[in-house]
């Protein structure tokens, strides 16, 4: 083929008697005679679709992300704008066309949404390439081109006012939620605490001693460990805290799931049912802590 020797095995015998070896080579020379590749339509049986490969690179990914929900997320986006164009098609035949058609459509309306989608294609085509599946990225840079640049408008999250927040509480006080979604609530907001550190926060974290929340380095963003300075107002949540038991080792156990800590859209449910979901989010009460730190501490920037 192109001036090159070419060699392609046929099968060992007894498997493969001498007929169907010559057979085969007779089938082999007839298709370089018609300008096919043989070696090459052989090795294209095992090239993955492009929905296999994003499997086995969720698989491989799976063990560093910290949340499931990233995997989830992660794969949901790919199963709604790459899977119908390109989720069928083997990787070596997806081209710059395929993925632009992924992404365009929604680059300039959706952009974020967009770069994530065309990110994570590009992921699953570079581990295509270094399994020699393929020889080049057609997320990569050859579609840069297409694609105009846009501005990245950062968004932040719904917050209240730090003088709303005792009244908002007192509503969620009086909610439906269970016993410990409302505790574990108030938690977040009176440490300041992302939702993930708080919904897995354990006893053995809790020195009532020090009156501090030690958290693991393995359950921050920043993979270091931190130190919460538990105030009176938290001591007490926690000693609220001691009803919720379920004889696991979590502080706020989900009430449906003995065991399970609670789920990552219990807290945002609840200022749903009370009606805040429109003013403020989960994750907001922590720039409402910043900002009354700041307005009424001493503390640093630098500190919060």
């Amino acid at each position: 083929m192109d001036g090159r020797r070419r060699e392609i095995g046929l099968g060992g015998w007894p498997e493969v008697s001498l007929a169907d070896a010559r057979a085969k080579a007779f089938e082999h020379r007839a298709a370089a005679a018609g300008g096919r590749d043989p070696l090459a339509d052989k090795r294209r049986g095992d090239v993955p679709t492009f929905r296999e490969a994003a499997k086995k690179v969720l698989d491989a990914n799976r063990t560093r992300w910290r949340s499931e929900r990233t995997a989830v997320l992660w794969w949901a986006s790919l199963e709604n704008h790459a899977f119908p164009i390109i989720g069928d098609l083997a990787v070596d035949r997806i081209s710059q066309s395929d993925v632009l058609r992924c992404v365009e459509p929604m680059w300039a309306t959706r952009t974020e949404t967009a770069r994530k989608v065309r990110q994570r294609i590009r992921t699953v085509l570079r581990w295509c390439q270094a399994h020699g599946y393929v020889q080049f990225n057609m997320a990569g840079e050859v579609i840069d081109g297409a694609l105009p640049p846009m501005p990245r408008v950062k968004s932040h999250f719904r917050s209240l006012p730090y003088t709303a927040v005792a009244d908002a509480l007192a509503v969620v006080e009086g909610s439906g939620a269970s016993p410990s979604a409302k505790l574990c609530l108030r938690f977040v907001v009176l440490t300041a605490a992302r939702s993930g550190e708080a919904r897995d926060a354990t006893w053995d974290e809790i020195d009532f001693a020090a009156c501090e929340w030690k958290i693991p380095a393995e359950r921050t963003k920043a993979a270091s460990g931190h130190r919460v300075p538990l105030s009176a107002a938290v001591l007490d949540v926690l000693d609220r805290a001691k009803d919720c038991h379920d004889g696991s080792d979590l502080v706020f156990p989900s009430p449906l799931k003995p065991g399970r800590p609670l789920s990552d859209m219990t807290l945002t449910k609840i200022l749903r049912d009370v009606g805040l979901a429109d003013r403020a989010t989960v994750h907001g009460f922590r720039a409402s802590f910043r900002t009354w730190a700041l307005e009424q501490t001493d503390t640093p920037w630098a500190g919060l």
